[in-house]
């Protein structure tokens, strides 16, 4: 599914489940030393999508550790994603001479806990989250924000290198045209000679999940 929302420069795999038999480099064992059994089985699933869509750019077998941040350090040249939730991994890989940055993100579709809506949006997603939900019931309007705002995180952390909370992105999603914009709501940071004010995105409902996607050109 992640490939119907991304350029075909980016290489994307995902999975429904969790194939027996892969192999993590120890460095990546490492990690899950402590680790329960579900997070050993997203975190396996997700480095074996990741290698894959690699070997599709034709880069060999490598581990993909976390950053600082948590988030997958690429080897040079390559920028992309990984996301996994119940049911569902994904990666995204891209040549950083194509895309400057990818951030992916999959939910199930589902409503999200009680909460978690006024926890995330600000008042103008808020205002706007009626009119979704009189676009139609297929969709878990709320979850798809959630997964819109992560995508948007995971886009601007390796651009930045700075922390965005869920408060700090007013996204506005097209019911209609499967996109969605983010408009930052800090400082914009200079990002090759340019200040970073916001993305666009896409995002798609189907089999049970939610997902959203942000690719951005070099």
């Amino acid at each position: 599914m992640i490939a119907d929302l991304l350029p075909s420069p980016v290489a994307a795999v995902d999975r429904f489940d969790d194939p027996e038999g892969v192999e993590l480099f120890p460095e990546e064992l490492a990690l899950l030393e402590k680790s329960v059994e579900k997070r050993r089985k997203e975190f396996t699933t997700g480095r074996f999508c990741a290698r894959t869509a690699l070997g599709q750019l034709g880069f060999p077998p490598v581990p993909v550790l976390p950053g600082p941040k948590r988030e997958p350090v690429w080897p040079d040249g390559v920028v992309g994603s990984i996301t996994h939730c119940t049911g569902y991994r994904a990666a995204a890989v891209a040549r950083t001479s194509d895309f400057r940055s990818i951030g992916i993100d999959a939910e199930p579709n589902a409503p999200t806990p009680k909460g978690v809506l006024e926890a995330i949006a600000v008042p103008t997603e808020l205002a706007r989250m009626d009119g979704l939900r009189a676009a139609g019931d297929k969709v878990s309007w709320d979850r798809l924000l959630f997964s819109a705002k992560e995508s948007v995180y995971k886009a601007w952390f390796p651009l930045t290198r700075l922390w965005l909370g869920f408060e700090d992105a007013d996204v506005t999603i097209d019911p209609d045209a499967g996109t969605f914009t983010a408009r930052i709501l800090v400082e914009a940071p200079i990002v090759d000679g340019e200040p970073l004010t916001g993305f666009t995105g896409r995002w798609l409902a189907r089999d049970g999940f939610v997902i959203t996607s942000i690719a951005v050109p070099a």
